[in-house]
């Protein structure tokens, strides 16, 4: 596989991130991508008219839950004529470095890898961009599944490619906070080959729909963990 013959495409779900999803939009590589699906879940601000002035092509997703956002760009993929070969995902917040999609999908490429994961963890970040409770639900939950499931993540980082065919194989089905943790965790149960590649992250635009509230953060982390072992 090449890059001038690798079909990508990028899903960003996206919730109230108007004053975000511009930048994230307009930093993807876009000689390397075919389509950039923003999912607007539920959105109550200007997130798909800026999303679409970008470029972007938009699909409503009334029903809330980040998960169900992806399900919506993986539906999406599912309906057209010619499939990806690999799918992309990242966040709407500009927390991510878009730019950096090329060293996501470069292991899947050039390696054939099944999916990369971008560690936030190994790479650069930034002051701030983490909160504590983050770093400490990204340590237990992949310690976990290193226990669990003999896989060895250290981040369950939203930027991330995976191939097409083996995102369909694995199901998935986690309509909210545990959609990266489900991938993961079907990837290792499947036995799929993974890596991981530092990527660079930083504070977030605007305010955190997760780590941002007590409320979220709680339930993301029960959900991380209930994830986990619901799926041995």
């Amino acid at each position: 596989m090449a890059f001038d013959k690798t079909i990508i495409d990028v899903i960003i779900p996206a919730y109230n991130e108007d004053e975000s999803i511009q930048s994230v939009v307009n930093d993807i590589p876009k000689d390397y991508v075919r389509n950039i699906l923003v999912c607007n879940n539920a959105s109550t601000d200007n997130t798909a008219a800026r999303a679409a002035h970008a470029g972007a092509i938009v699909l409503d997703q009334p029903l809330p839950g980040y998960g169900n956002a992806c399900l919506r760009g993986i539906q999406y993929l599912k309906d057209l004529e010619v499939k990806p070969d690999i799918v992309v995902f990242l966040d709407g917040d500009y927390s991510d470095f878009p730019e950096e999609l090329i060293d996501i999908a470069r292991p899947i490429v050039e390696e054939d890898y099944d999916l990369v994961i971008g560690s936030r963890t190994t790479g650069e970040l930034e002051k701030g961009a983490m909160m504590p409770q983050q770093v400490f639900g990204n340590w237990l939950a992949t310690t976990l599944i290193k226990m669990i499931y003999n896989y060895e993540f250290s981040d369950l980082g939203p930027f991330r490619a995976i191939k097409y065919d083996q995102l369909i194989a694995i199901n998935m089905v986690d309509k909210n906070f545990g959609w990266t943790v489900e991938m993961q965790v079907k990837a290792a149960k499947q036995k799929l080959k993974c890596t991981e590649i530092p990527v660079k992250y930083r504070k977030r635009i605007g305010v955190s729909k997760v780590s941002g509230t007590i409320r979220g953060t709680f339930l993301a982390g029960h959900k991380i963990l209930w994830t986990i072992f619901k799926l041995i």
